[in-house]
């Protein structure tokens, strides 16, 4: 083989090397990885905006799971939602889950709240407990109108 030939073969494994290191960042970044097994829970919300399916699952801050499934119930007209949690992450039964926003320009997570209960869900339990998203236009918009109650005093 030549110098021009073994320099060739040289790069084109250095290309190679950083095509497969980036695939298996991006595989770790969006979740594409091999990460531990899971286990469903199903919850129904009033209002799910800015939910959908890939949104993070969070409690105390950390992600430990994401939204797998997101469709209406036509006989309650509620959303119904199927997360994943890590095996590894135990949800007391007496939790809450509640779609919380990171900010006024960020996106929407769901949080779990931890209850107190010494017993814990298991795989395709359901979460009674839930809290949907609140309309940012309806707050702002109930504040600068003012509370109607009051005015009639």
């Amino acid at each position: 083989m030549s110098n021009e030939n073994l320099t060739e073969v040289a790069v084109g494994g250095v290309v190679l090397a950083v095509a497969a290191g980036f695939l298996f960042y991006a595989g770790q970044v969006t979740g594409f990885s091999a990460a531990p097994s899971e286990y469903a829970l199903t919850a129904s919300f009033r209002s799910a905006d800015g939910v959908d399916v890939g949104t993070d699952v969070r409690l105390a801050g950390v992600k430990v799971g994401r939204v797998t499934e997101l469709e209406l119930d036509p006989e309650t007209y509620r959303a119904r939602a199927v997360i994943s949690v890590r095996d590894d992450i135990e949800v007391p039964d007496d939790s809450a889950l509640a779609i919380s926003s990171e900010g006024l320009l960020g996106g929407n997570f769901v949080e779990v709240l931890p209850g107190g209960s010494p017993f814990y869900f298991a795989a395709g339990d359901e979460i009674e407990f839930t809290q949907g998203s609140i309309s940012l236009i309806s707050l702002l918009t109930k504040f600068v109108a003012g509370d109607s109650e009051d005015s009639s005093e």
